[in-house]
């Protein structure tokens, strides 16, 4: 919000109250050529807004003052207020003449609409995954909603409602009509159950923000009152990151189903994503380097992924010769591995190699970066092997394992202090 203008002639109710009746307007300049009156009238005074600049000139009546009664916001208004709604006036006036369209009819759901558009515009990253956030989970509560009737308490609520429902469960494509929304069974009192829904719930508030404040920058709405007090969770989103052992990792390998091994054996030697690994081509693997090409990442950048001798000696029989242009991993029938494909499989190889409580996919990836970091490898390498934009993200998951970390140095540095356990007296309260 712009700062408020002062003037101690009009600015208070008992300032006013000192000013004669009269006809005559009291301006007060808020920018050049542009000012905010009061005139006071025998039951009462009102606020005005003043254009005159450029050519242009252009006056109106805001509302009434809060002389006798409290202000309203609508139709009484306090000084402050009142500027606000002279600058809402300008902002309009300014719009209609540049030709631009003004319109009080606009909602959340043209907000992320004319955000989406222009994000996809202006951005290289995938966003397939934030359409799906926008369409399936934040425009189904308040898509509809115009954004002069959103409230703090509005958008707090819906806030508290998302962190406190289960996740979405996949819903069938092929029933005529739109199946009803289901969601995972959540439980209140696991701790981190409940991080995960929080650190969700806050995802969606920085897409719904992000439009919403696209919206006031694109003139289409006069301010960011509504939503700018509204708050995400705190401390939710670092996770505690889960990777298995070396022995745990040939147990999965050898309790995973022959058709779905390969890919499990990719992510442990590459640290790629399932997405990254199923797009992959033959000719993806450059064999004098030892390298593999990461064509499109999560985070819209292709990468050079470094290889080991023992994941290119794997990459190397996985390709053998087989024409470029064919899918690297296939379903044993031939087919290409769908989005969705590895959960089923990677569940029952959980089963099957005693794995418990059962491990994502993703957990490979995190498997081979804790493993890389344990090694002896800077956290700006494992950052790049990985596809990282910088080494934020990778030293908040794996900071804690490089064995350059506080923690060891502290270990190392500091002398002991003779304290045992056989030596402490305990004192009764």
């Amino acid at each position: 919000m712009a700062r408020t203008v002062r003037d101690a002639k009009i600015d208070s109710r008992s300032a006013r109250a000192k000013l004669p009746v009269q006809k005559s307007v009291f301006w007060v300049t808020i920018s050049r050529g542009f000012a905010m009156g009061y005139r006071k009238g025998a039951k009462g005074g009102v606020w005005l807004v003043k254009l005159v600049r450029d050519g242009d000139r252009a006056e109106q009546t805001l509302g009434s003052a809060d002389d006798a009664l409290d202000p309203d916001g609508k139709n009484i208004l306090d000084y402050s207020q009142a500027q606000d709604e002279a600058r809402k006036w300008l902002k309009t006036y300014e719009l209609k003449k540049d030709g631009e369209p003004v319109t009080h009819n606009y909602s959340v759901e043209n907000a992320l609409d004319d955000y989406f558009a222009d994000y996809k515009r202006r951005s290289n990253k995938a966003t397939k995954d934030l359409q799906s956030r926008i369409n399936g989970q934040i425009k189904p509560a308040l898509g509809k909603l115009l954004l002069s009737k959103l409230t703090k308490k509005r958008l707090r609520d819906w806030h508290a409602g998302v962190a406190d429902a289960g996740a979405r469960l996949r819903t069938s494509k092929k029933t005529e009509k739109k199946a009803e929304q289901k969601f995972r069974e959540f439980d209140t009192t696991d701790d981190e159950q409940v991080r995960k829904r929080r650190a969700s719930a806050n995802r969606l508030l920085t897409i719904l923000k992000a439009a919403l404040n696209f919206a006031v920058a694109e003139g289409k709405f006069e301010t960011d009152e509504a939503w700018r007090h509204v708050k995400p969770f705190k401390d939710v989103d670092i996770p505690k990151i889960r990777y298995l052992t070396l022995k745990q990792c040939e147990t999965l390998i050898d309790n995973t189903q022959a058709g779905f091994r390969p890919l499990v054996q990719a992510a442990l030697l590459t640290g790629c994503r399932y997405g990254e690994l199923i797009a992959l081509n033959v000719e993806e693997y450059d064999d004098l380097n030892k390298t593999l090409f990461i064509r499109r990442s999560k985070s819209g950048k292709s990468r050079h992924v470094i290889l080991t001798d023992e994941g290119a000696a794997f990459f190397r029989a996985t390709v053998g010769d087989r024409p470029g242009d064919e899918r690297m991993f296939k379903r044993e029938d031939g087919h290409a591995w769908g989005k969705s494909h590895q959960h089923r499989p990677m569940k029952d190889a959980c089963k099957e190699a005693k794995i418990k409580p059962a491990v994502s996919f993703h957990v490979l990836r995190h498997t081979y970066a804790s493993h890389l970091v344990m090694g002896g490898a800077s956290l700006q390498v494992v950052a790049a092997n990985l596809g990282h934009a910088d080494t934020r993200v990778t030293e908040r998951h794996y900071a804690h394992l490089d064995p350059t970390h506080v923690t060891n140095v502290i270990r190392a540095k500091m002398p002991k202090m003779n304290i045992r356990a056989g030596n402490l007296k305990v004192v009764a309260g």
